[in-house]
């Protein structure tokens, strides 16, 4: 009997404000109760869709890259994880430092798919370490850390960054990747950051509510059309931290199918536009 080949059954979006944990009780009370709520389903969900793997895409914030190498996207293949990078930062973060498990075959796979699709991807094969980007959502996602992950990084931290419409088709790419395998038979996506911040900048703590809400028409429609065509100055007026929106179009690309937002508050307590969204498949 031939082998069932990968298809990936679900596809969720969440930001990574280190505020979600480290402070949460900074929130308006009913603004954390809506997005924590929304994590909470999202949790019901990955469990429900009983993943052999999650390919969870983020940005990195020169924790792992700097800018003397910061490609475009980056693909690791490691048995497992190390985050936070710091205990310090773990205290920091309210998260418990922890080896995370990784799924290698599939992340090799994955790499080696991109390659063959044109793209090229920096090869990640051991030391890839976790900050905000997988930490935050992850502790609400898979508290217990059950799922293999394999982490995919794309630049959303400084120009030049990949285009909106590449990030997309990085996604369509990371789907055909996994039905062309059998090791990860039904494998969930989740992007994560953004949504309007700036980081490091004096409008941190600001939130781009406007951006954030035509983000979000845009993604829940799957207008591809109007989601693609983002320059990185429309981008720019929500914050640098915005630009982390390529995540959310990677794992739009992942499924193509319209998004639901499960929340969406405007917290500058936790100095970020703050969503959780999952895909009507």
């Amino acid at each position: 009997m031939a082998e069932t080949t990968g298809r990936v059954v679900g596809a969720f979006t969440a930001s990574h404000s280190p505020g979600i944990t480290a402070w949460p009780e900074r929130a308006e009370p009913a603004k954390r109760e809506a997005v924590e709520s929304a994590f909470t389903e999202v949790q019901k969900r990955i469990d429900a869709l009983a993943p052999d793997a999650i390919i969870a895409v983020s940005v990195e914030h020169f924790t792992n890259f700097h800018l003397g190498n910061l490609p475009a996207f980056a693909v690791a293949t490691s048995d497992s994880y190390l985050g936070p990078v710091t205990k310090e930062m773990g205290e920091f973060l309210n998260v418990t430092q922890r080896q995370y498990p990784g799924h290698s075959v599939l992340g090799r796979h994955v790499y080696e798919f991109a390659l063959q699709a044109d793209f090229d991807p920096a090869l990640v094969e051991g030391g890839l370490e976790f900050d905000e980007n997988f930490c935050v959502p992850f502790k609400h996602l898979d508290p217990e850390s059950k799922y293999p992950l394999v982490p995919i990084i794309v630049n959303g931290v400084n120009p030049p960054w990949p285009t909106v419409s590449r990030c997309h088709d990085f996604g369509r790419m990371i789907r055909r990747a996994v039905e062309a395998q059998t090791e990860a038979q039904r494998v969930v996506v989740v992007g994560t950051g953004g949504l309007s911040h700036w980081v490091g900048l004096p409008e941190s703590g600001k939130v781009n509510e406007e951006f954030d809400r035509e983000f979000i028409d845009r993604f829940e429609n799957a207008d591809e059309n109007r989601l693609l065509s983002y320059t990185a100055e429309e981008i720019d007026a929500a914050g640098n931290g915005a630009h982390e929106i390529r995540t959310w179009l990677v794992a739009a690309g992942a499924v193509q199918v319209p998004f639901d937002v499960l929340a969406y508050e405007p917290v500058p307590e936790w100095l970020t536009g703050t969503a959780v969204a999952a895909a009507r498949l």
